[in-house]
């Protein structure tokens, strides 16, 4: 995990335009990140964490619903690549979604270790610096709901 910052490196998955440059203005400004790299389609996310030139990701923040491949495809294609339940990258899906299936879903992963209604907050990303201290640490980041 990158020291300077709580967060470290941000990757956001979401195919709205509107919504990523919203997202990453709300985690430059808290400053608690070093850096945000954003993806429209959840295939070129996985295309840059199967690239072992690029810099680790701490942080994922993935949307549910996306073109091409969704949020649950993009954690199949990428699970070899984001490590095992107890190291970072941490990932919260951040939704629009009210479906009890999706929620169900993502519950039974174990990668995904929150799930919430978007819009982010700069309140959402003070309370992942304690999941990503929690990973760092060799802990389980314990699901959460914000």
């Amino acid at each position: 995990m990158n020291t300077s910052t709580p967060l470290g490196r941000v990757m956001l998955i979401d195919d709205e335009a509107f919504d990523q440059r919203m997202y990453r203005r709300i985690i430059e400004r808290s400053g608690l990140a070093s850096d945000v790299i954003g993806f429209t389609l959840a295939t070129d996310a996985v295309a840059y964490l199967q690239n072992d030139e690029m810099p680790l990701v701490d942080l994922i923040l993935l949307d549910i619903r996306m073109p091409k491949m969704d949020g649950f495809e993009f954690l199949d294609a990428a699970q070899q690549y984001l490590g095992n339940e107890y190291e970072t990258p941490v990932v919260m899906m951040l939704t629009t979604s009210l479906s009890p299936e999706d929620r169900a879903k993502a519950d039974a992963s174990e990668a995904i270790k929150g799930f919430l209604s978007k819009p982010l907050t700069a309140k959402h990303l003070e309370s992942f610096v304690g999941l990503l201290e929690d990973a760092q640490k060799g802990l389980k980041p314990r699901p959460t709901e914000l």
